[in-house]
């Protein structure tokens, strides 16, 4: 399967996940919403593995990594961001989490020595200004206080942290479907105690808009989305690949137009512009002339 192929799944269902998002917390608490919807991904995913009779012994270090995986991509990370999203717009927690391929270009600078491409920074630039200037009629603190903004801002750099741990789990041979149906066991057994620790009433709702919204988080948008993210990652690297989160809110918007009537002001169509430019900065090919410029 093509980069360019999981590359574009990526972006496209973690765009539509808003959607998904927005309709499971209407119903259930936030920290229980998450809980349920890696507790079905995690028995979908083992289940299937184990039908298929594709569960290898794995090694006690294997599942420290794993553990690891599970606390940066399954759990933590989504509690922090969830916080945020409660006294912030959309729109700032989108431009602070559009910010996770810088994240990831510093953290794998830092704990891989691994040197960023220059195309990186003009490209994440364009891609955080249109981000932008897509809510820019959202983009203001509102209620955000200091500890909502922080929030966001330690989600998203959990999230990169957790993109280089999927790097060294590889390195560990575990295999990436194994490797993700694990650490989303792991995940939600964190999530569990959270809620257990938090006095969360556990509920089970009855809103067939709730299952059928963590059912498409569950599949799609936990086990199919994060085995082509991870796959884009293990290819690409981390940095190139964390520029997903700076399109997939162009397709979020996209949704939007079709089932809440969006308004793509000149501003909105600028900033989508511009997030695709970023991409095409990042990932076009150019006269060598030209990229000799710019890798220089």
């Amino acid at each position: 399967m093509p980069v360019a192929l999981h590359y574009g799944t990526t972006v496209l269902i973690w765009g539509l996940t808003w959607t998904a998002i927005r309709l499971q917390v209407e119903s259930a608490a936030v920290d229980l919403a998450v809980f349920y919807r890696f507790v079905m991904a995690a028995v979908v995913a083992l289940g299937v593995l184990a039908l298929l009779r594709r569960l290898p012994r794995l090694s006690l270090r294997q599942h420290g990594w794993l553990v690891l995986q599970g606390l940066t991509l399954y759990s933590i990370n989504f509690l922090l961001i969830y916080r945020a999203a409660e006294s912030m717009t959309s729109g700032l927690l989108a431009v602070v989490f559009s910010l996770a391929a810088l994240f990831n270009a510093f953290n794998g600078w830092l704990w891989l020595r691994q040197r960023p491409t220059a195309r990186l920074y003009p490209a994440v630039a364009l891609g955080v200004t249109g981000v932008a200037l897509l809510f820019w009629h959202d983009l203001s603190l509102g209620n955000a206080t200091l500890a909502s903004i922080l929030f966001a801002a330690a989600g998203t750099f959990w999230f990169s942290m957790g993109n280089l741990i999927s790097i060294k789990v590889r390195q560990a041979d575990v295999p990436l479907v194994v490797a993700n149906a694990w650490a989303m066991v792991y995940g939600a057994v964190v999530l569990g105690v959270w809620c257990l620790i938090q006095g969360v009433r556990w509920t089970l709702p009855d809103s067939t808009t709730f299952w059928g919204a963590t059912l498409f988080l569950a599949i799609p948008g936990s086990i199919i989305a994060f085995y082509c993210y991870i796959t884009v990652i293990q290819r690409l690297g981390a940095d190139r690949a964390g520029y997903a989160t700076v399109l997939f809110p162009v397709v979020a918007l996209s949704v939007s137009t079709w089932l809440e009537g969006f308004d793509w002001t000149a501003t909105a169509v600028a900033g989508a512009g511009l997030a695709l430019l970023g991409n095409l900065v990042l990932f076009g090919r150019w006269p060598a002339r030209w990229a000799r410029k710019v890798e220089a």
